[in-house]
């Protein structure tokens, strides 16, 4: 039997996030005899060189060969390692560190010939990374715009600044929204076709609305009938929770026993539990963390929340439509994750009132199960899997321009 081809996508980690979570979704439909997906991190405690994450951080072996190197598991370590992934690690980008890091792909890549197609979603440094893969002898080398924006400041300079002429540096060009691939790749790129729009797909299945689940995971939240809004997201910059609690602190001005639920990890945590309490709302507000059950929680919520400053086509808006969910969206999100009839844009420069406003008018729907909607959109992971199989096995990679994935 041929040995299955592999595949490296190269990410910050493999923690929960929204590209982590789609190329997951597409590694659990792949046929592992044939194609296996590999890991490429960055992590800031590899200081130079590449480090190999181990099967379990305390195997001795492991630790002997990467200098001892322990690391604390990410969300996705065990999942990828059961299905025969690799992960593997380079030092953090820090810009000033650019000979070291680079020096350290060149040597990742001199050890590893394995790849057949190098899929970048850490777009800030795949002008680094890709071409050296690619003078390394990997054949395919793919860079996958993920966002349509940055963060501000030093290091949101930084990124555009590496980003530039990403396009020329790399084989084929992915994005997933016109918004992302512009803002990543530039206009003209786009309009010169080399550019090709790739959904961030789900399986649409797992997220179909049940209601028995709904008044299960409501019973176990000590929640009736009151009025649930929700958000998935990392607690960071981009995704806004300040004025996400400044909305539901006005839906609860209106409805006082209304109930909030957020799920994710980040650093701006520990703020938005101080902001609760200062806005006199800690007690409706469920902190829930990381899930690795979501679809779940997405059942016990009645409203949708994503007041995001940015986004590239984010997966959580597709999951809660999936749903069923009503959901309420900054207009800066691209109108492309819009599948149903379900997502209402509003403007995040409106007072937190507006937001209550329309919330508490579309409150009151009745779910369906949207599952044939999001497939006919083009959602579905289990339709766009077959389309990348034929990609990584070279079946329909004859031109970067053809449209074809």
């Amino acid at each position: 039997m041929a040995k299955p081809i592999h595949v490296l996508h190269v990410l910050g980690g493999v923690g929960l996030g929204g590209a982590e979570s789609r190329i997951m979704d597409l590694y659990r439909q792949m046929d592992r005899e044939e194609i296996q997906f590999d890991f490429l991190i960055h992590d800031s405690d590899v200081k130079n060189g590449f480090r190999e994450v181990g099967q379990t951080d305390g195997d001795a072996a492991s630790q002997e060969k990467n200098d001892g190197y322990v690391r604390k598991p990410q969300f996705y370590d065990e999942e990828i390692q059961a299905m025969g992934g690799h992960i593997y690690a380079l030092p953090k980008f820090k810009v000033y560190n650019y000979f070291s890091y680079r020096k350290a792909v060149k040597a990742f890549f001199a050890a590893h010939r394995e790849f057949r197609v190098v899929q970048g979603h850490m777009t800030s440094t795949a002008g680094i990374y890709l071409p050296v893969a690619k003078k390394a002898g990997v054949p395919v080398v793919a860079a996958h715009a993920r966002n349509a924006g940055v963060v501000k400041g030093l290091k949101g300079f930084a990124t555009r600044f590496f980003r530039r002429g990403l396009a020329k540096k790399a084989d084929f060009c992915f994005a997933c929204s016109v918004l992302a691939g512009q803002d990543v790749f530039g206009e003209t790129a786009m309009k010169a076709g080399q550019v090709k729009v790739i959904y961030n797909a789900i399986d649409v299945g797992r997220f179909t609305y049940d209601e028995k689940v709904r008044q299960e995971v409501r019973a176990q939240l000590g929640i009736g009938g009151e009025l649930v809004l929700g958000h998935v997201g990392r607690f960071e910059y981009q995704k806004n929770h300040p004025y996400l609690l400044d909305v539901f602190a006005a839906v609860c001005r209106e409805k006082p026993d209304a109930r909030l639920l957020l799920l994710g990890e980040g650093e701006d945590r520990p703020a938005m539990e101080e902001k609760c309490r200062r806005l006199g709302i800690a007690d409706r507000v469920s902190f829930l963390g990381n899930r690795r059950d979501a679809e779940r929680f997405y059942q016990a919520m009645d409203c949708f929340l994503l007041p995001s400053f940015f986004e590239g086509l984010p997966g959580v808006l597709v999951e809660a439509q999936a749903a069923g969910l009503c959901c309420m969206v900054s207009d800066t999100v691209t109108r492309e994750a819009k599948a149903t009839d379900l997502v209402t844009y509003l403007s995040i420069e409106e007072p937190p009132a507006r937001w209550a406003e329309e919330i508490l008018k579309r409150a009151a729907y009745t779910r369906r199960d949207t599952a044939q909607e999001l497939r006919e959109a083009g959602f579905d992971v289990r339709t766009q899997a077959q389309g990348y199989r034929r990609f990584y096995l070279g079946e329909g990679a004859a031109s970067k321009r053809s449209g074809e994935l």
